[in-house]
């Protein structure tokens, strides 16, 4: 601005000047035709001129100077104008960035923490339940060493289901191998791996039971209990001690009632052969029976060798339920028994608690229960529930209680029907 300025200064101080050179003229100024033509021919005349090129110098000079100064200050501007713009812009773009990247950033991260979060987190008490409830924990599991392997313990829905059997998870029913059929027409009720071998504990002594039954030998020979008769496999307890003498028909309650292994083993080392043929006549029975999975191993159910089936096993309850006597003994709730030539009074009971409750709810033909570590809780019946003869096996329980609960949950969801179907009726 400043050399702006000092141009137009100049401009006007040489404009003054050449106006003060001219005034003299000015005063008395010729006749335009003489001057024009004392100008053309007088060649003194021509000086005259000087003061216009100098004004014209000057304009020029001073137009030059403005231009030049004004190109200079345009430039100058400009250029501070577009440093400063180009800072400003750049600022303002960095920040922007900056702040677009910062926020970018953060919600990445953010994201990345949540996701992290979310997939640390365990499953909840409640999923778990409800996996539970489509297939029965095995607590025992870690102890069956010596048992096959087995297909999965999952709830496996049979083809027969499609008949009009009720799927065992409706009922909340917890063994692994179930089946519920009714005897006078074989219908199936309920299955859940009615064809996965497993150990059957003491159930087997049903198969005892009906290859001494099968040998007619005299229910009233004394038997005495001896030292091979002592299991050595598991360990287990007996109030029968050794030299304790009872006849056979007394031996056989015992082991069916009360499953006393040492009445079991006696049975088979006192038959004709003694222990090896007895436990041959059991397979070859099982295999008359048409029990194709089945295979024992000893007459108490203490070997885990001892496998089966919950369809074959429904066979060998039909099968059983034919003999008075095992019929008798396996729903007999109590004995008192003179052991040791009278010296020793012991009572022993039924190990099925339903048959001992003698509940009116049920009307039990025939009861056996298991138990090991390998098999779980096992439990077999024959009974009369809603006017319907019904066989029922209910295998590898992980509870005490879960062969029973699970009897009592059929009991009641048949009870229910015939209710449903007796108001219809009406």
């Amino acid at each position: 601005m400043r050399l702006v300025t000092w141009g137009l200064l100049l401009a006007f101080s040489l404009g003054s000047a050449a106006l003060r050179a001219e005034q003299p003229i000015s005063v008395a100024p010729p006749d335009p035709v003489a001057a024009t033509r004392s100008q053309t021919s007088d060649p003194a005349a021509r000086p005259q001129t000087k003061p216009k090129a100098s004004t014209t110098a000057a304009r020029k000079t001073s137009t030059t100077a403005a231009r030049k100064t004004s190109t200079t200050a345009a430039r100058k501007t400009g250029t501070t104008a577009a440093r400063k713009t180009g800072t400003t812009a750049a600022r303002k773009t960095s920040a922007t960035a900056t702040r677009k990247t910062s926020a970018t950033a953060t919600r990445k991260t953010g994201t990345t923490a949540t996701r992290k979060v979310v997939s640390k987190t365990k499953p909840t008490a409640t999923g778990k339940a409800v996996v539970q409830k489509g297939t029965p924990k095995r607590h025992h599991k870690a102890v069956r060493k010596t048992n096959p392997p087995r297909p999965s313990a999952a709830p496996a829905i049979t083809p027969l289901l499609a008949a009009g059997a009720i799927d065992p998870r409706a009922l909340g029913m917890q063994s692994v191998s179930l089946l519920v059929l009714d005897q006078a027409d074989g219908k199936v009720l309920m299955a859940r791996n009615p064809d996965d071998q497993t150990s059957i504990a003491s159930i087997t002594k049903l198969m005892t039971a009906m290859v001494t039954l099968d040998a007619q030998l005299p229910m009233q020979e004394t038997i005495t209990i001896d030292a091979a008769d002592v299991d050595r496999l598991k360990g287990t307890h007996s109030r029968l001690v050794v030299g304790s003498r009872l006849p056979r028909r007394d031996i056989l309650r015992l082991a069916l009632m009360s499953s006393e292994n040492r009445a079991a083993a006696s049975l088979a080392r006192t038959y004709p052969g003694g222990r090896a043929v007895f436990i041959n006549a059991m397979n070859a029975k099982a295999k008359a029976l048409g029990m194709q999975h089945s295979s024992f191993a000893d007459p108490a159910g203490l070997n885990p060798r001892n496998l089966s089936t919950a369809s074959d096993l429904a066979l060998m309850v039909r099968a059983a339920s034919n003999y008075l006597l095992i019929r008798e003994f396996t729903t007999t709730t109590g004995q008192t028994v003179s052991l040791l030539g009278g010296r020793r009074q012991e009572i022993f009971k039924n190990t099925n608690r339903l048959v001992q409750s003698q509940s009116p709810e049920w009307h039990i033909e025939l009861s056996k229960t298991g138990y090991t570590s390998e098999a779980g809780r096992c439990l077999v019946m024959k009974a009369r529930v809603a006017e319907r003869s019904l066989i029922l096996v209910l295998l590898d329980g992980a509870g005490k209680l879960t062969p029973i609960g699970d009897a009592n949950r059929v009991r009641r969801w048949l009870e229910s029907r015939r209710q449903i179907r007796s108001l219809a009726a009406h």
